[in-house]
């Protein structure tokens, strides 16, 4: 019974450690597509400021 009971903590001693870093994976990857959504809106909007800019040259130009 002794042999069973370690293997029986052991299993959650994995179960628990997996679960953890799981978590850590999530959160982790939660960051990485927020940091990744904040460039990708800040791209467009420079780019939605650079073609006004020059959609402004060309009314001045006319």
């Amino acid at each position: 019974t002794s042999t069973i009971n370690n293997i029986t903590v052991t299993q959650v001693n994995v179960k628990s450690a997996e679960s953890q870093i799981r978590d850590v994976d999530f959160a982790s990857e939660s960051a990485n597509y927020s940091k990744a959504n904040i460039l990708a809106q800040s791209g467009s909007y420079a780019m939605a400021q650079a073609n006004s800019s020059q959609q402004n040259v060309l009314r001045l130009l006319q």
